[in-house]
């Protein structure tokens, strides 16, 4: 594999779609109250993809040192524990994308906050720092939380809550309670994906003392815990529409809930942890569709 392919395999490409969401769905919200602004859209999208790709690089060199990435591992292979890159060049590689994270955020707050009240500049400067805090450890560090059952907080945060609600902050300068509904379907939802990662790792999890929430729970309670999660995004999303109900096309973004339930159903009946792995790809798909569906079902008529 060329060095470039190894690169593109560290990002985790597959995990991008499901990342830009929350942007999607607070930009929704903020352009459907009548906030435009296509720099603020592009950089938003930027610096989240930016994280994500610092998480999978973090990743990457923090479950490859742990010695979690190894043959019993379900998933696709990772670069670190392939060796076709050092824990040196995954460390440049996580610096060299902070790098870049951070002059994306910095344009993008200077572009939605300049004149506006110093309290707003300073309260996204630290969810950027946190944002990139929580990107490197999750897996990195003697105390990486996604070691101690906490990744699931911390995808829900900011995925949904974080991404939803900031972006749209970006544009509006205020938060709506109505808002913090679809914040909790896409956090649900992405919470999901990394639930579905967990059921796949059960096994090599918990020997390489990974205490995630499903390897706390169980397979069957992981399951359980799956349903829960994804039926609670339909409520929270169903809630939201009947709430904002302005025509029928507002409810467009409810057929995305059509693979969801028919991947819930699947999930339900997987008995060999190797079947997880599929469904991956398809709930964060789904989880893009619902994004842009709702985006184009509050929006359709600007």
């Amino acid at each position: 594999m060329s060095n470039v392919k190894a690169w593109l395999s560290a990002a985790r490409l597959r995990t991008l779609p499901l990342s830009i969401s929350g942007i999607i769905v607070g930009t929704a919200i903020a352009n459907h109250q009548g906030y435009y602004d296509t720099a603020i859209f592009i950089l938003a999208l930027l610096a989240t993809v930016g994280f994500q790709i610092t998480s999978n690089f973090a990743n990457d060199y923090g479950d490859g040192v742990k010695g979690t990435d190894n043959a019993d591992r379900i998933g696709p292979k990772r670069t670190y524990q392939s060796g076709l890159l050092s824990k040196k060049a995954l460390k440049n590689g996580v610096l060299a994308s902070l790098g870049f994270d951070f002059l994306i955020v910095a344009l993008l707050l200077y572009i939605s906050f300049a004149g506006h009240p110093f309290w707003y500049l300073l309260l996204f400067s630290c969810l950027a720092l946190a944002s990139a805090w929580a990107a490197i450890y999750y897996t990195v560090g003697k105390w990486a939380y996604g070691y101690k059952g906490w990744g699931d907080v911390f995808v829900f945060c900011f995925f949904g809550l974080v991404g939803v609600l900031g972006s749209m902050f970006l544009y509006t300068k205020f938060i709506t309670l109505a808002a913090i509904l679809p914040a909790v379907s896409i956090g649900m939802l992405s919470t999901a994906v990394l639930n579905l990662n967990n059921l796949r790792d059960f096994e090599s999890d918990k020997k390489a003392d990974k205490n995630t929430l499903v390897v706390y729970m169980g397979i069957a309670g992981g399951k359980m815990y799956h349903s829960i999660l994804i039926l609670g995004a339909f409520a929270a999303m169903l809630a939201y529409v009947s709430y904002e109900f302005n025509n029928w096309l507002n409810l467009l973004c409810l057929l995305a809930f059509i693979p969801v339930f028919i991947h819930l159903r699947t999930v339900q009946r997987i008995k060999e942890p190797v079947n997880f792995d599929p469904e991956l790809k398809k709930l964060a798909l789904s989880t893009s569709l619902l994004a842009i569906l709702f985006y184009i079902g509050y929006n359709y008529f600007l």
